[in-house]
Parts: structure tokens; C-alpha cells; sequence
């Protein structure tokens, strides 16, 4: 390895660690780079999941205070991850190198191309949080208010003023004051629905694909988890990229029995990848990840025309 290559990986590490928190795709800056660097697709494939699994725990550690209160969420969906890991890995490693190769481009499209509907994905999960949220929220109102905004609720039984205008409410129901209603910080309504059984499939597919190729494994499950939960974004970006973590991290002690990781290269990506991930997810807080996302889409067509010249002339 020399120094440019030293510095090519470090700062595509960097930038993957942050781009995968924000808006996922960070393999199209790592694996492009390991290539440029003279690795086999193979062993970069196996490298760049290698060393942006510690970016995928750096964003997991930004969004620590978004995952609080998600434990059963993570006993339900973790074993799909792990199994969608496993099972995503072995596959890589019995597939021969020369039909990885020539089926990495295409990986590159799919992967692009999931990004670049991220958008579209994320207005279709935005409404239907939006009308599942409304449906659970109408479900849990209580029966019409017989309290005026100027006078405080009575519980059933209690007497009341002549002539006080207010229908008598059903024996064993307490009567709620009227008003504008207040939102609850924290978790949407239906947070705490157990996780189907669809969900877990959906972890499990989006964990096989971005065990056998990162690229996109975050858009995937966000839509999974977006479009089948009811829940805030964040909370659910922050799920998404601790269960990114987990697919990896069972991805790289599988392919640690293979004897194909450039332990140089994983070695600068570990370290540069967690430093990107805790800026990424602070960032993802403050900034709209649509012009990152463009920029990523961009490079990764350009990287698949390039791989397409490269392969098919």
C-alpha cells in the first residue's frame, strides 16, 4: 500500500462512516476506493463491509438517545438480522469471483437506484405513519367530553350544578376536559405495537442483501421498518442503523474465516469509518440528507459506467 492509496481509503472511510448515518450507501464511497487501490471485487467487497461496521456502531452511538425505550423492538427484529447476515455472507463467499465480478455493476445500479428513491420511499412511509398514527389516535378517544375548556373534568358521580348544560356520561367512563389537544414528546402513537411477522422477513432480506453487498442495505431497511412501524423518523433511522450493524458485524466474522480482508485497508476504514459515523449522525439531526444522497447516486453511476467500460469492452 502506498501513501495515496493510504489516504484514498481513509478519506472514503471517513466519508462512508458519515454518508451511511445520514443517508446510507457509504459502500459506493468505500468500495470504489478499495478497487482504485488494486483490490480484487471480492476482496474489496469483503474489506469495505470489513471496516464500516465500526461507522455503522459510530451511528448507532450518535443516535443513543433515539434508541432509548426500543429494547423489545431490538430482541424482536435482531435475530432476522443476524440469520439475514449470516445467510448473505455464506452466499458471497461460495459465489465465484468471476461471477461476482461481472455481477458487481449491476450491484452498483440496484444499489443507486435504491437511493434514489429514497425520497419517494420516505413520502410513502410518511403517510402511512401519518394514517396509521391517526387511526390509533382516533381508536384511543374516549367518548364526547361533557367539559367545557372553562371548567375542569368530573368524574362520573360526581354532582353537578343545575343547569350546567353537560350530558351525563356512561356509568364507569371519567369525563375528559375539552381543549386543544397536547402531543407527547417522544415515541408516535402505536410505538409500542409488537413487530409483526412481515417485519421480521423484511429485516431478514434487507440483511442477506447487505451482507452479500452493503450498498443500500440502510434504504432497505428503513423502508421496511418505515412503511411496517409507527414511529418518529429519527427513532426510526436510529433502529435501522443499529440493525445495520448488527448484519455487518455478523457479515465480517463470517468472512474472517475466508482469509480475504486487506487487514491494511480494513484496518484505516475502521478507524476513519467511526469517526464519520458519530459526525453523520449528529449532522442527520441538523442537515436534509437529499443533496448528500444525489451526490452518492452520482458517483455510484459513475462508478457502475465505469466498472460496466471496464468489464464489457
Amino acid at each position: 500500500m502506498n501513501g495515496l492509496d493510504a489516504l484514498l481509503t481513509a478519506g472514503a472511510g471517513l466519508a462512508a462512516g458519515a454518508v451511511n448515518a445520514v443517508a446510507g450507501g457509504g459502500t459506493l464511497l468505500a468500495f470504489p476506493a478499495l478497487l482504485a487501490a488494486g483490490l480484487p471485487a471480492v476482496t474489496a467487497n469483503i474489506t469495505s463491509s470489513t471496516g464500516l461496521v465500526t461507522g455503522y456502531a459510530g451511528g448507532a452511538l450518535g443516535y443513543r438517545r433515539e434508541l432509548s425505550g426500543q429494547l423489545p423492538r431490538l430482541r424482536a427484529l435482531a435475530p432476522a438480522a443476524i440469520l439475514g447476515g449470516i445467510v448473505g455472507a455464506v452466499i458471497l463467499l461460495v459465489t465465484p469471483k468471476d461471477s461476482f465480478k461481472t455481477a458487481v455493476p449491476f450491484l452498483v445500479l440496484i444499489a443507486c437506484l435504491l437511493l434514489a428513491s429514497q425520497s419517494k420511499l420516505s413520502g410513502v412511509v410518511a403517510r402511512r405513519r401519518a394514517a396509521k398514527a391517526a387511526a390509533l389516535t382516533s381508536a384511543r378517544t374516549p367518548g364526547p367530553t361533557v367539559a367545557t375548556d372553562a371548567a375542569p373534568a368530573l368524574a362520573v358521580g360526581t354532582a353537578q350544578p343545575a343547569g350546567a348544560g353537560t350530558a351525563t356520561a356512561p356509568v364507569g367512563t371519567a369525563v375528559a376536559p375539552a381543549g386543544p389537544a397536547v402531543a407527547a414528546a417522544g415515541p408516535s402513537p402505536g410505538a409500542d405495537r409488537p413487530v409483526t411477522w412481515p417485519t421480521r422477513i423484511g429485516v431478514f432480506v434487507a440483511g442477506a442483501y447487505g451482507s452479500y453487498f452493503g450498498a443500500g442495505l440502510g434504504v432497505l431497511l428503513l423502508a421496511v421498518m418505515g412503511i411496517l412501524l409507527v414511529d418518529d423518523l429519527q427513532r426510526t433511522n436510529a433502529l435501522k442503523t443499529l440493525l445495520s450493524f448488527i448484519v455487518n458485524a455478523v457479515g465480517v466474522v463470517v468472512f474472517l474465516v475466508s482469509a480475504q480482508v486487506a487487514w491494511a485497508y480494513a484496518g484505516i476504514l475502521v478507524v476513519t469509518s467511526a469517526a464519520g459515523g458519530v459526525m453523520g449522525a449528529r449532522a442527520a439531526r441538523l442537515l436534509p440528507a437529499v443533496w448528500l444522497r444525489r451526490g452518492v447516486v452520482i458517483l455510484g453511476l459513475a462508478v457502475a459506467v465505469v466498472l460496466f467500460v471496464r468489464d464489457f469492452a
